[in-house]
């Protein structure tokens, strides 16, 4: 791990996201991360004395959106989690191994057992019975990684929602093995929720201390408490415009998911929700259909992937919120829509401190969806494919934007708490945007400062959307403002013994979007699989090549291979410009309507 830079130019050497610099754990943090897990364990084995619910006050009805094939898979003996696929039929689920935390917190969520009601046939369930009373068994005495506050919740929620499914036919013992595990994990829930860090996580753990305060007699104690903690989390962790700090889309959705769940679960037992739930849902609904692309799919930012297929149409239609975006930015995100086609840029600073373990340094990059065809696309989090591809994925090059050579627009830093990741530092101190709409075309105007004490340069983005959709036309620049930014620029120009500064602007590609060269290496061809075809296009002031790309998304046990559009230049004065165009040449047959999902059992 390399030291932390204690000079100007060595931070500037170290902004290479590939080679960043580390700040090493510190023993503060190596001590409250031992200290959290030994009160998880503490507060779990003491909640193992408690005594059991006697059954069920009532039950919500299971609200998660389960995957046939998925279902399907387990029953055959296929564990897909976290990028590892396991082939072991007839095992029981306990001991299929999978040592990675990823892994392991996916088996212990129980966000399988949906998969498993969405086949509801015999042996789905008897599957599913031997697995969840297996864990009982095994880890119900305070035992094993699954007791997490986070994790506890999420499994509350699934063993609740469930429950007829899952004591189908089970004798008297069965069931009083059940609810004693119930009330264990209630218990332990009231007494470590507060320990949960702020965002998801702690959201996760309320909605399941809420679904199991008001279904399991002797637990209703719970329920106060944890609503006075989801409204001041609502009123906390959600801004006035909808958005929560990590700015990962498909974080947000999974938020708004739960406190919909909630408020459903609250009303069905004669209960309202608290008013800043209600107000944090009205918030959050605008924001998410702001970040939907057209295809249905949220943007890839941050960690985050295009979400579970139906989850953000029936969160929203759950939450009856009819309110539409405005014009501007939601959650630093901005958005063009005109006819098949939708553009979404990150317009905004990265995420800081605790909240940026997840982030990317993705500052002015965009994606752009035709229908149901993405066409131009980041290559998204690769996370459950280890650290390595976890890194590649946060950079700048990853995403489709203009990279200096060997510098991302922010770098990583220390990790954060417990090991959760390496933290973003060192990001865009400013980043300034305008939204004009027009009669001829919707524009979006965009800067950020993220080079600008390296080498003295700012980034400039204009993208400018036809009314009907079928073209998007895109400058870049890159200029220096100040005298001081002039002298910091002369500076990189004198180590590069005036060759000029080197700089690539990137288009990656969904890997179902076939590119070929085109007019003599003029242009390049995009053909979709709906039949329409858009041409790329550039002013000549850039080397333009087609090469090689990743697409990287959860479900697959290999990151996907596909192609990206690459301008090549060097900055050779304060000012250099590159100005490109995406039109669509060829559209979809009238006779020919584009409603095949894309690959929606694998897509995340």
């Amino acid at each position: 791990m390399a030291s932390r830079p204690v000079s100007l130019r060595q931070q500037e050497e170290a902004r290479n996201a590939g080679e960043a610099v580390e700040e090493p754990v510190t023993q503060q943090q190596t001590w409250a991360a031992r200290r959290m897990r030994l009160m998880n364990r503490l507060h779990a084995r003491l909640a193992a004395r408690a005594r059991p619910a006697a059954g069920f006050v009532s039950t919500p009805e299971p609200r998660s959106i389960g995957h046939f094939a998925r279902g399907r898979q387990l029953v055959a003996g296929n564990f897909l989690f976290s990028g590892h696929l396991i082939e072991a039929p007839g095992v029981p689920i306990w001991d299929i191994g999978g040592e990675d935390a990823p892994f392991a917190a996916e088996l212990q969520g129980f966000g399988w057992l949906d998969d498993l009601a969405a086949v509801g046939d015999a042996k789905a369930r008897a599957r599913a019975q031997d697995w969840v009373f297996g864990w009982i068994d095994r880890y119900g005495n305070g035992s094993g990684p699954g007791w997490t506050p986070d994790l506890t919740g999420r499994r509350l929620i699934r063993w609740i929602s469930h429950a007829l499914f899952l004591l189908r036919g089970r004798d008297a013992q069965a069931s009083e093995a059940f609810y004693r595990a119930l009330a264990r994990q209630t218990i332990f829930l009231s007494r470590r929720w507060a320990a949960t860090r702020p965002g998801l996580a702690r959201f996760e753990a309320v909605t399941g201390m809420i679904y199991a305060g008001l279904s399991l007699q002797g637990m209703e104690r719970h329920v106060e408490p944890a609503l006075r903690a989801l409204a001041r989390d609502c009123a906390s962790q959600i801004d006035a415009a909808g958005g929560i700090a990590t700015r990962n889309p498909e974080e947000l959705l999974e938020v708004f998911t739960l406190l919909n769940w909630a408020a459903l679960a609250l009303t069905e037992n004669d209960r309202t929700p608290p008013q800043p739930q209600l107000a944090a849902i009205h918030r959050i609904a605008p924001t998410l259909r702001a970040l939907r692309h057209a295809d249905g799919g949220l943007a890839r930012f941050h960690g985050g992937g295009r979400g579970l297929d139906g989850r953000l149409d029936q969160a929203l239609a759950t939450a009856g919120v009819r309110e539409r975006p405005h014009v501007g930015l939601h959650m630093g995100f901005a958005r063009l829509a005109a006819g098949r086609t939708t553009v979404i840029l990150d317009a905004a600073p990265p995420p800081r401190g605790a909240a940026s373990v997840q982030g990317h340094a993705s500052t002015l990059a965009f994606e752009l969806t035709s229908g149901r065809r993405p066409v131009v696309v980041n290559c998204g989090s690769g996370a459950s494919f280890g650290p390595d591809w976890r890194r590649a994925g946060r950079a700048t090059p990853s995403h489709s934007t203009l990279c200096l050579d060997g510098y991302s627009s922010s770098r990583f830093g220390s990790e954060g708490t417990a090991g959760a990741g390496e933290q973003l530092v060192d990001t865009p101190a400013q980043v300034l945007f305008e939204h004009t709409p027009g009669e001829e075309s919707s524009r979006i105007e965009a800067a950020h400062d993220g080079w600008q004490v390296t080498h003295g340069l700012t980034h400039a983005r204009t993208l400018d959307l036809t009314p009907d959709g079928r073209a998007l036309a895109g400058e870049d620049l890159l200029t220096t403002l100040t005298k001081g930014d002039r002298a910091r620029f002369d500076r990189a120009m004198d180590a590069t013994s005036l060759q000029g500064i080197a700089f690539t602007i990137r288009f990656h590609l969904h890997p179902e979007v076939e590119a070929t060269v085109d007019l003599g290496g003029a242009a390049v061809s995009l053909a979709l699989k709906s039949g329409e075809i858009w041409i790329f296009r550039q002013d000549g002031h850039a080397e333009m090549t087609l090469e090689r790309s990743v697409y990287l998304e959860n479900g697959r046990l290999n990151p996907r291979a596909t192609q990206q559009v690459v301008l090549t230049a060097r900055a050779m004065s304060y000012a250099t410009r590159i100005r490109w165009s995406l039109a669509k040449a060829q559209d979809t047959p009238n006779a020919l309507r584009d409603l095949a999902p894309i690959d929606s059992a694998t897509e995340n």
